[in-house]
């Protein structure tokens, strides 16, 4: 495995990968867990070579949110990638060029759910993943279904700009407990991470509830809500997977997504319905 540190090392480098075959790519910011790894593991069975990058990206992150003790650990990191098949890490010490001033904004998918509570996140999402497609230029990339609402903004950006990459989404990945895996759950105390499985018992509950024969959404949601033991509820939505929007009568494909805090800690969670 080649471990690149430089955007212009990356640069100098890429025919030689290009040369390789096709290339796959992971994304990550790193703290890497069974989640992102799961990630590599799709990625290495369509592709020659595969990259992963691993960078902490500031443009996604508010002011008053956790960049600045974002987990890290490279050594672990480094081995993870390693162990599953990962020819090529790129950890940039510096990411964008002085002067650096253009943003890629996705409309309509990135307004509501995340998008309503974190304006400015998913315009650094985009942001930085059109860079590094634009570095790397893969043939695939694999992005994971748990930040579902993110996916769906990267498959609608690679189509609208007309990027020739296939996006794929890898299943949402959970801890023994059902927990659904995050590098943000290390900030959990113990009673936290108890309450915080609430989030996917609320989601199981409402699968349940549709495979049985409910549809009304309103009234799945408003008992699921009763079920979350968090200390504050972002959002708790069921909507068209595909759009992205609000439903009212599940007859359809539907997914149900939650966001919520305990503590200062801001998780996610989504489950299809049907």
């Amino acid at each position: 495995m080649k471990i690149i540190t430089s955007v212009e090392d990356l640069l100098q480098f890429h025919p030689k990968i290009r040369n390789k075959g096709r290339i796959g790519f992971v994304p990550t910011m790193g703290f890497l867990h069974s989640g992102h790894t799961s990630l590599m593991d799709i990625a290495r069975q369509h592709c020659d070579v595969l990259v992963v990058s691993i960078f902490v990206n500031p443009l996604q992150f508010a002011p008053n949110e956790d960049l600045a003790r974002y987990p890290k650990d490279p050594e672990g990191d480094v081995a993870k990638c390693k162990l599953h098949g990962t020819d090529i890490l790129f950890m940039p010490k510096e990411f964008y060029p002085s002067g650096h001033s253009t943003t890629v904004q996705v409309n309509g998918l990135s307004s509501g759910l995340c998008g309503a509570s974190r304006p400015t996140h998913f315009n650094g999402v985009t942001t930085v993943v059109a860079r590094l497609f634009g570095m790397i230029q893969p043939d695939i990339a694999v992005f994971g279904e748990k930040d579902f609402q993110q996916l769906a903004i990267i498959r609608q950006m690679v189509r609208d700009l007309a990027m020739p990459i296939n996006i794929i989404g890898g299943p949402l990945i959970r801890d023994h407990d059902g927990l659904a895996l995050s590098s943000r759950n290390r900030y959990l105390s113990p009673s936290d991470r108890q309450r915080a499985l609430t989030l996917h018992q609320s989601l199981r509950w409402m699968k349940s509830q549709v495979t049985n024969g409910a549809r009304n959404a309103e009234k799945l949601l408003t008992e699921a809500k009763a079920l979350l033991d968090v200390d504050a509820i972002d959002y708790i939505d069921i909507r068209n997977p595909n759009t992205l929007q609000a439903i009212s009568d599940i007859n359809g494909p539907a997914r149900a997504f939650i966001a919520a805090k305990l503590g200062e800690t801001r998780l996610i969670d989504n489950m299809e319905l049907k």
